[in-house]
């Protein structure tokens, strides 16, 4: 589509470090990373966008599905949006439970586009369950106390000192290699933990969602356990945390249990027959 028939998007737009923000608007991404440049004073050769919450870059593709009033960061040549994150932080576990949160809400993300899969008269009712998911997840802070040194040992992937040791490829008990990494000693360890994995083992994408989608389309007056699936879309019951060299990318080839899919139906009580008086 021509930049000259596209919508008008408007931004609040800052630089690396800087907690200053301003306005700005364009019809595509390359009109607001010129606006913005020009702005800031900065080239515009080697510099990008990315959203402030979660570091995405901005792109032609990505330009219109980013809701009005995004916050954004224009980086130039040799700057990271991490650079950008730990700053607003006051210490290294605020910044690792982000860290983690940031990952758990982009899988929401996925399954609520899920409904996508389902058919219009079913499309409410999945997204009913997705949401019924979203209120457990912001109860549980979205699960960000794995990334946390500080949090109970149940609830944490890591050691009371921050160590992490990978949990092996989907198809093995552990990790051959012994890979481990302390995010918390130093921000070249952080950067390096951004690229290891919390893997499907029954895989998100390809079976977990679709799966979903099928229950609630197939459900004929049943109720769909989705907490169920909440255990297999955003907790440790189905997630494994593994270095980027352990992360097998091929299928995985597993199913979702049919016999947890629904809820067992309540069976109603009999009642028992009245006492005669003699």
């Amino acid at each position: 589509m021509s930049a000259v028939l596209q919508k008008l998007k408007r931004f609040k737009l800052r630089a690396l470090h800087n907690q200053k923000k301003f306005g700005v608007a364009g019809r595509s991404c390359e009109e607001v990373l010129r606006k913005g440049c020009l702005h800031l004073q900065l080239p515009v050769p080697g510099s990008t966008l990315c959203l402030y919450e979660d570091g995405t870059e901005l792109t032609g593709d990505y330009f219109r599905s980013v809701p009005d009033d995004s916050e954004l960061v224009l980086l130039t040549a040799g700057q990271t949006w991490q650079g950008c994150l730990e700053s607003r932080f006051r210490n290294k576990s605020g910044y690792l439970r982000y860290s983690c949160e940031s990952r758990i809400r982009s899988y929401l993300r996925e399954v609520t586009s899920g409904a996508s899969l389902v058919v219009t008269e079913a499309r409410e009712e999945y997204l009913r369950v997705v949401g019924a998911m979203c209120q457990k997840l912001q109860a549980a802070r979205y699960n960000s106390s794995y990334f946390d040194r500080g949090a109970k040992a149940s609830r944490r992937l890591c050691t009371p000192e921050g160590w992490f040791s990978c949990q092996g490829p989907f198809d093995t008990d552990g990790c051959a290699s012994r890979h481990s990494i302390n995010p918390y000693s130093n921000r070249e360890s952080r950067v390096l933990f951004s690229t290891w994995n919390l893997d499907h083992v029954i895989e998100k994408k390809r079976t977990v969602v679709p799966t979903l989608a099928a229950a609630v389309h197939d459900a004929e007056g049943r109720e769909v356990d989705w907490e169920y699936f909440y255990r297999l879309l955003f907790t440790s019951e189905n997630l494994k945390l593994v270095h980027v060299a352990c992360h097998k990318k091929t299928t995985h080839k597993l199913h979702c249990d049919p016999s947890r899919i629904y809820r067992a139906r309540a069976v109603p009580r009999r009642k028992r027959p009245a006492r005669q008086r003699p």
